[in-house]
């Protein structure tokens, strides 16, 4: 399956440590070769709609999100990379990631 990264995607991305990003890079490998990822590594965005995901990371900093848009035979987006500094994930991120959805649809 392609992966296609959202320019937006790829300049948020640029601020996560080098670390995070060998484990995003790994991470987007398996889902190119068509591996289901689950728990701890990616969970389901209901919220923000079907077939949307978020890759979970984490490091002695904080936790990183990446989320991830799944579109049936056609490819799979990274919409959306953020830094996760509170236990719930902020409103401005969801709806962030779900206008982007919407675009991609």
């Amino acid at each position: 399956m392609d992966i296609e990264i959202l320019e937006t995607c790829k300049k948020e991305l640029r601020r996560f440590p080098s670390e995070i990003i060998e484990d995003f890079v790994d991470a987007v490998a398996k889902l190119k070769e068509g591996l289901s990822l689950a728990m701890p590594l990616s969970r389901k965005m209901p919220s923000i709609g079907p077939q949307v995901y978020e890759l979970r990371f984490r490091d002695m900093l904080g936790a990183y999100r990446v989320i991830y848009f799944i579109k049936k035979r056609d490819a799979i987006y990274m919409v959306h990379a953020f830094t996760k500094k509170s236990q719930k994930t902020p409103q401005k991120n969801l709806d962030l990631a779900q206008k982007r959805v919407r675009r991609i649809r």
